[in-house]
């Protein structure tokens, strides 16, 4: 039987729970901000006719360079209320990072948190390039106008949040309810091997992430939301903010996450849900240890990835459940770990088949592999509108992303015999070295385990007289007060891993560079290679016993 997703708009959403619940309190920041759920949906209303006042209309693009604040959520549902687009921006983006976003979008509006007004200094909108050769206005959120305007915005209309609240609103004959298959917003990806891609995501793929966050959790109107992962992300804003709004869970939602405030923050929200990605989940359970570990109210944690050395742990620890699962920003999220799954690296769970196809496919040629076989992850729809709609402005990058008819995720994986699939790593990041695949991320738990390390990064790098094949580099932090020599490094990792996966070079590092969502840019590390700083194990002799 097909579907119903006709009210599968963000429209819809605010609109049917906004009569559903009333004043009920729905979301909570961290800057002492609140919605109910109907306030939510007036307020979005009053915030679209003031924005269709500065011209927004079907189809524009409205561009926000916003915290997690009330004002984020409030103008993105005003935006959908006119038909228009909107286009979170990473807030670590600065200068000329941010000049790409800007020119491909064309935003009508530009909304920027006064903080972050001087990441805009030094970019150039490009004659002509932008709104048909203006935008129609830039609102700073937050704050006055900055002492210092950036000269992108220098002939710019120019208002403050409040300026926006006190214009006269247009009538109400603007406003509209989208279609499932309207585009709600371009999210940009984080753009490592090139410009950034924009994504084209349907209102009703933004609403598919939801529907699958809430099933997969069994949200209900009794849990209560935390989260500490930014708004222009999918986790933070399609996962867990819409998949709590479907539920009518309750939201608190902080700035940033801080592994040290994490368990106070869990505790005081009385939260019984959360998320945590990339390097999040082992920062919170490598901090020390408190009394009050067991002392909160959470049933489940959402976390990718998890390790074999401290998964079980942080389960006990905590008094929760991990639950896990596969997808990215294009695909939505075609698994989920359930009750009945096991607690395993890289276990992503059962395709929601339901919606989804995916296969296990040659890396080269993209026909299927068998059970267990490791290959590149395919992924493709069963229902219109629950995918990406492409790449804005970028045909080329949407036919090479969607070749053979499957989408390519750039993720390694394997399915087992009984359907559950298995997230190994990037392609990228996997590493090929003596005809063995290494994956980056289990040598990194292995080295992270040490006590004298903080943290590490691996890398395979090309050097000469491999064959074309790769050497492993770990890249790695001192843990405070400790230290270990490289061969005692090596040594340790001999006993730990296979053979073939002990790094050959190893560079120690202060810091590593990561996504606002905890992710580890290794493009850089990998284009570095060997540098000045990068020890050889060559160089000493050492060689690794066979077993």
């Amino acid at each position: 039987m097909p579907i119903d997703k006709s009210d599968w708009t963000l429209v819809d959403l605010v609109r049917r729970q906004g009569a559903r619940y009333g004043e009920r309190e729905f979301i909570s920041f961290e800057q002492g901000d609140k919605l109910t759920f109907a306030g939510f949906d007036r307020d979005s209303d009053a915030v679209a006719l003031r924005l269709s006042a500065l011209g927004v209309g079907p189809g524009d693009r409205v561009l926000a360079l916003v915290k997690n604040r009330i004002e984020l959520l409030v103008t993105m549902f005003a935006t959908f209320k006119l038909g228009a687009v909107y286009v979170p921006i990473n807030t670590e983006l600065k200068g000329a990072f941010l000049q790409h976003q800007l020119r491909n979008a064309e935003p009508k509006v530009v909304l920027v948190d006064t903080v972050l007004a001087d990441a805009f200094q030094g970019v150039d909108a490009g004659d002509g390039e932008i709104g048909d050769g203006e935008i129609g206005a830039v609102v700073f959120i937050a704050g006055g106008l900055p002492d210092a305007m950036p000269a992108v915005f220098a002939d710019v209309r120019r208002l403050t949040y409040e300026d926006l609240a006190a214009l006269a609103p247009n009538g109400a004959d603007v406003l509209v309810t989208p279609k499932p298959e309207d585009i709600a917003f371009i999210m940009y990806t984080s753009g490592t091997t090139g410009p950034s891609k924009g994504v084209l995501m349907p209102h009703a793929h933004c609403y598919l992430f939801g529907v699958g966050t809430q099933r997969a959790l069994e949200l209900t109107e009794a849990d209560r939301y935390y989260i500490c992962m930014p708004l222009f992300h999918a986790n933070g804003l399609l996962m867990q903010l819409f998949g709590s709004f479907i539920a009518g869970a309750w939201i608190y939602v902080v700035e940033r996450f801080s592994p040290n405030r994490w368990l106070d923050d869990v505790r005081n929200s009385q939260a019984t849900v959360t998320n945590a990605l990339g390097v999040m989940p082992e920062f919170i359970f490598r901090h020390p240890a408190n009394p009050l570990d067991r002392d909160n109210h959470l049933r489940i944690i959402m976390a990718a990835p998890v390790a074999d050395e401290w998964a079980a742990d942080f389960e006990r620890r905590f008094d929760l459940k991990i639950r896990q699962g596969f997808g990215m920003t294009e695909c939505n999220i075609p698994a989920y770990t359930g009750p009945d799954d096991p607690l395993e690296v890289g276990c992503a769970g059962q395709i929601m088949d339901e919606f989804f196809e995916v296969r296990i496919g040659n890396v080269d040629t993209d026909e299927p592999l068998a059970a267990n076989e490791i290959g590149e992850i395919l992924v493709r729809p069963k229902e219109p509108s629950c995918f990406m709609a492409g790449y804005f402005k970028m045909p080329e990058k949407t036919v090479e992303a969607w070749r053979n008819l499957w989408f390519h995720t750039g993720d390694a994986g394997r399915m087992d015999a009984s359907g559950r699939l298995y997230f190994v790593d990037r392609l990228k990041d996997c590493i090929r070295r003596r005809g063995e695949n290494i994956s980056s991320f289990e040598v990194e738990q292995v080295l992270n385990n040490h006590p004298a390390i903080a943290e590490s990064a691996v890398v395979g790098i090309r050097v000469e007289g491999a064959g074309g094949e790769e050497e492993v580099k770990a890249l790695v932090i001192l843990a405070p007060g400790q230290e270990i020599e490289n061969v005692a490094l090596l040594d340790y990792c001999a006993e730990h891993m296979p053979r073939f996966a002990v790094p050959r070079y190893i560079e120690w590092i202060d810091n590593l560079a990561k996504t606002a969502t905890g992710k580890i840019q290794k493009q850089e590390l990998r284009d570095a290679g060997v540098t000045r700083g990068t020890w050889d194990r060559e160089s000493v002799g050492y060689k690794v016993a066979r077993r």
